[in-house]
């Protein structure tokens, strides 16, 4: 199986991009995680307020800090409800809201794994491929001058050296 150098380059290449690829999506995945982890501890901590209410909650507001504040037995939740439109809901509501959002979530990040693997698949068999193509070529092949780059230097000629008198005037 004769593999040109143009092919050879071809199949490094796509591995590369296909390596690029897997990271991108390596840290998306990352990211959704960690929303999703957002998530699940604002449903936690919304069904753990009592029916009643509570007394005293400590609120967190980042960075360490946290405030005391009463939540009242109605008191709802505050949810982005779409297109960065706030809404006040039930702490029930506003739990499931955040539930269908985390199901959703979890089915991107499944996709995006699937992505993943299919990706990371290509890229072995690609890779080995390119290995059994390069293992199959002479040591004069490997060695042979690179194809010229995108933007060639131009070529240097000698300036031939003329004696003097014999140069071309406007005259001539």
């Amino acid at each position: 199986m004769a593999v040109d150098r143009t092919e050879l380059q071809r199949m490094a290449q796509l591995v590369e991009f296909n390596r690029e690829r897997m990271q991108t999506i390596e840290q998306q995945i990352r990211q959704l995680e960690t929303i999703r982890m957002e998530q699940i501890q604002a449903i936690e901590a919304l069904r753990a307020i009592p029916e009643d209410g509570a007394e005293g909650a400590m609120i967190p507001l980042g960075s360490g800090l946290q405030i005391i504040a009463d939540i009242p037995a109605d008191a709802g939740a505050v949810i982005d409800i779409g297109s960065r439109i706030q809404a006040e809901r039930t702490r029930d509501e506003a739990a499931d809201i955040l539930s269908k959002r985390g199901e959703e979530l979890v089915a991107v990040i499944d996709r995006l794994r699937q992505e993943f693997d299919e990706l990371d698949k290509a890229t072995v068999e690609t890779a080995q491929k390119f290995n059994e193509s390069v293992e199959g070529l002479g040591p004069e092949e490997l060695t042979a001058p690179e194809p010229a780059s995108e933007t060639p230097e131009p070529k240097k000629t000698p300036r031939r050296k003329r004696k003097r008198g014999t140069e071309f005037t406007l005259d001539d």
